[in-house]
């Protein structure tokens, strides 16, 4: 019983970040054109050196609608893939540290080289506008009094999360520290 609620749990979770990939590429009418090139093909997300004491992260895979977005596949074959896409995982916590710092993750991208190009141009380019789609659920002044906020508690975020990074990097290499008598 709890594998099913699990399993139902992740597909939902899954699902609305598919319309929110969606929704910002409908957004971008370039990012959409550039999708539309590759109707049909298919996308393999695979997160490498996840660490085994974590549960599996499974490969997803995604296809291309002819509107110029993403499908998600439940069941697809790794063979059919025409483009990996590979997200080191081999330190989690550090990543998402990164990731709340604004740097890009570590990405590995194999396959049909004008793919690659039109997905590494998404990931490199595809920013959500928060601020604007906030402005239609409670007007333009509160939707930029909140994104003010927003922007000041990320660089707080990106700040402490710079901090971390730059002690979990030191600190493995770094000589024992004496003792405090």
């Amino acid at each position: 019983m709890l594998d099913a609620m699990k399993s139902l749990a992740e597909r939902s979770v899954l699902e609305r970040v598919v319309l929110l990939v969606n929704h910002v590429i409908a957004a971008e009418p370039a990012a959409a054109e550039r999708l539309r090139r590759h109707v049909g093909r298919l996308v393999r997300l695979e997160v490498g050196g996840w660490p085994g004491w974590l549960p599996a992260w499974p490969a997803l895979d995604f296809r291309i609608t002819p509107a110029g977005l993403v499908e998600w596949l439940e069941a697809a074959t790794p063979e059919a893939a025409d483009l990996r896409v590979s997200v080191d995982g081999s330190n989690p916590a550090l990543g998402l540290v990164r990731l709340a710092g604004g740097e890009r993750p570590d990405i590995k991208i194999d396959g049909d080289a004008g793919f690659a190009t039109d997905i590494n141009w998404l990931i490199d380019n595809l920013r959500w506008d928060l601020q604007d789609d906030l402005a239609r659920v409670v007007g333009d002044a509160p939707a930029r009094e909140l994104a003010r906020f927003g922007g000041a508690f990320a660089r707080a975020v990106r700040r402490a999360a710079r901090m971390l990074a730059d002690l979990a990097e030191r600190r493995p290499g770094a000589a024992a520290e004496p003792p405090l008598r």
